[in-house]
């Protein structure tokens, strides 16, 4: 009876770790490319705030974020030419590296991110 308490006990923990999925909080910086970006991310359960550093147009804050177990999305906002963009990033977390599709409105394009 002691064994199959235990064993429910370790299954009920580890269904909860696969649940919970991945925690992105912390900085992640792009790999390659012609600029590297350096992304500050907060988790708060499923909502995902922050900011993107790097590129044209200086730091921004994250917007609309969301982690879904290993899947991450969010937005950002940029200014182009007086004209304002939306960024859309998407994608997924395997441990210390995030791979993300970025919709700039041009066709798709990926990225990936270590952990630093």
């Amino acid at each position: 009876m002691k064994n199959r308490l235990m064993m429910l006990f370790a299954l009920l923990a580890m269904s909860c770790m696969v649940v919970l999925g991945a925690d992105v909080s912390g900085k992640w910086a792009s790999e390659g490319g012609k600029q590297t970006q350096t992304f500050t991310f907060k988790q708060s359960g499923s909502s995902l705030t922050g900011t993107v550093e790097g590129g044209r147009g200086g730091s921004v804050e994250i917007k609309n974020g969301k982690v879904d177990g290993d899947n991450v999305s969010f937005d950002i906002e940029r200014e182009f030419q007086g004209n304002s963009m939306t960024i859309k990033y998407s994608g997924t977390v395997s441990g210390d590296t995030m791979k993300l599709t970025v919709d700039m409105g041009r066709g798709p394009r990926d990225i990936t991110l270590k952990k630093q």
